[in-house]
C-alpha cells in the first residue's frame, strides 16, 4: 500500500508540474511571438503602441499593446503569474520526493564519495546562491557594460563552471536535474521578484493619475527574455532522465553544455531579429552533433561479437536474479522505486529475453544501470551479459 501512495504522489506531482509548465512556458511564447508579430495601427491612436487581428476556434479576436495614460487603467487586468509559481512548488516537490528524501538517484560513488547531507546541502544551496549571484549581476552596472555582454558573459561562465561541478558531485542525473532546478528558479524567481514587481508600479503609479516609468517595464523585459533562452534547455533536462546516454557520458557536462548552447540557439532563431536569427541554426546543428558524438559510448563496457562463446541462459538469468531482479520485478525485495520501474520487470526468463536491448544499452554500454551499481555488479557480470546478447540473447 506504502508504495502504491508512493508511485500515485509521483505521478500527480509530475502531472501538476507537466500542466503548470505548459501553461507558463505557452503563455510565456506566445506574448514573444506577439511582440513581433504585432503591427503599427492601421489608424494611430493615442497610447497604441501595436495591433493584430488574429482567429481561433472559430472567432475574430483584435489585440491591442498599449501604454496607458494616467487614470486609464481598465477595472480587470489579468496577470500570468500562478502557473509559474505552480510549475516552480510542483519541481521543487518532486526533486525533493525523488533525490533528497529516497536519496537513490543523488549519488554516484564512481562519480564522488560525498555524503547524501552535503550533496543535499549542496543541491539546496546551489538555488539559493544562484539567484543572489545572478540577480545580483543583472542589477549592478555590469548588466549595461557592453549593452549587456559583459553579464552575459559572466552569466555563462558562472553556469559552465555550475554544470562541471555538479557532474563532478553528483551522479550525472542529479546533476543535470540540479542545474535544470537552477534555471528553474531563476526563471520563476524572474517573474516575481523583477517582472511582476515593475509591472504593479507601473500599475499604480497609472492609477494614481501619474505618468507611469516605463522603463521598469523595460528592464523587466530582459528578465523575460532571459527566461526565454533558458526555456528549451530547461525542457531537455525535464527529459533527460528518460535518456541516461547524455548524463552516464563520462563527459556529461559538455554535453549539457552543448544542448545549452542547442537550446538557446534553437530558441533565438525563433524570437530573434535580422540575420542572426536564421545563422543561429548553425550552432544549433553544431551543438547538437557534437552533443551527440560525445555522448556516444567510446566503447562498450565488455567487447563482444557474435562470434564469442554465448553463456548459458542460467549463467545470464543468475546475474539478472541477484543484480536486477531487486528493483525490477512485479514483487521487488528494494521498494525504493516501487513496483518494476519504468514498466521493466523481469521475473520470467521471456521477460528478459524481450527487454535484452534495453540490459545491453543500460547494464553494458553506458552502464546505468543498476542505478549508481547499488547491488555490485561486476564487470565480468557485465561482459558475460554483452556475450549473450551479442549470440542473440538465446533461452538456453
Amino acid at each position: 500500500m506504502t508504495g502504491l501512495l508512493s508511485d500515485w504522489a509521483n505521478l500527480l506531482l509530475r502531472w501538476t508540474h507537466f500542466v503548470a509548465g505548459i501553461a507558463w512556458i505557452g503563455s510565456s511564447f506566445y506574448f514573444i511571438w506577439l511582440d513581433r508579430a504585432l503591427n503599427a495601427p492601421a489608424r494611430p491612436r493615442p497610447g497604441v503602441e501595436g495591433e493584430l487581428w488574429m482567429v481561433h476556434s472559430g472567432g475574430f479576436y483584435q489585440t491591442e499593446k498599449r501604454r496607458p495614460g494616467p487614470g486609464e487603467m481598465p477595472a480587470v487586468l489579468h496577470w500570468f503569474k500562478w502557473e509559474a509559481l505552480f510549475t516552480w512548488i510542483s519541481g521543487i516537490a518532486l526533486l525533493v520526493l525523488m533525490y533528497y528524501l529516497s536519496g537513490a538517484y543523488l549519488l554516484d560513488p564512481a562519480v564522488s564519495s560525498i555524503g547524501r547531507g552535503t550533496a543535499t546541502a549542496l543541491g539546496i544551496g546551489l538555488l539559493v546562491i544562484g539567484w543572489i549571484v545572478y540577480d545580483g549581476l543583472w542589477r549592478s552596472r555590469l548588466a549595461d557594460a557592453r549593452g549587456g555582454g559583459v553579464a552575459t558573459a559572466i552569466s555563462l561562465a558562472l553556469l559552465a563552471a555550475v554544470t562541471i561541478a555538479s557532474c563532478r558531485l553528483l551522479s550525472g542525473r542529479a546533476a543535470y536535474m540540479h542545474v535544470g532546478a537552477l534555471l528553474g528558479t531563476l526563471m520563476v524567481a524572474n517573474v516575481w521578484m523583477r517582472i511582476l514587481p515593475a509591472q504593479q508600479a507601473m500599475i499604480d503609479a497609472t492609477k494614481a493619475g501619474r505618468e507611469a516609468d516605463f522603463t521598469l517595464g523595460e528592464r523587466a523585459k530582459r528578465r523575460s527574455v532571459h527566461n526565454s533562452y533558458m526555456t528549451f534547455p530547461l525542457l531537455f533536462i525535464m527529459l533527460s532522465n528518460h535518456y541516461p546516454a547524455t548524463y552516464a557520458s563520462p563527459v556529461n557536462w559538455l554535453v549539457l553544455l552543448l544542448l545549452f548552447v542547442a537550446g538557446a540557439a534553437a530558441r533565438h532563431a525563433m524570437i530573434g531579429r535580422g540575420s542572426s536569427a536564421h545563422w543561429a541554426l548553425v550552432p544549433t546543428v553544431a551543438a547538437l552533433a557534437g552533443a551527440m558524438f560525445f555522448s556516444a559510448p567510446k566503447r562498450a563496457a565488455a567487447p563482444a561479437t557474435a562470434g564469442d562463446a554465448a553463456p548459458s541462459f542460467a549463467a545470464v538469468r543468475g546475474v539478472v536474479m541477484q543484480r536486477c531482479l531487486p528493483c525490477h520485478s512485479r514483487f521487488p525485495s528494494d521498494l525504493t522505486f516501487g513496483t518494476a520501474p519504468a514498466g521493466v520487470a523481469f521475473d520470467t526468463p521471456e521477460s528478459i529475453a524481450r527487454l535484452a536491448e534495453r540490459i545491453r544499452v543500460r547494464a553494458v554500454e553506458t552502464r546505468t544501470m543498476p542505478l549508481a551499481n547499488k547491488t555490485g555488479m561486476t564487470p565480468d557480470e557485465r561482459a558475460l551479459l554483452a556475450r549473450w546478447i551479442a549470440a542473440g540473447a538465446p533461452l538456453r
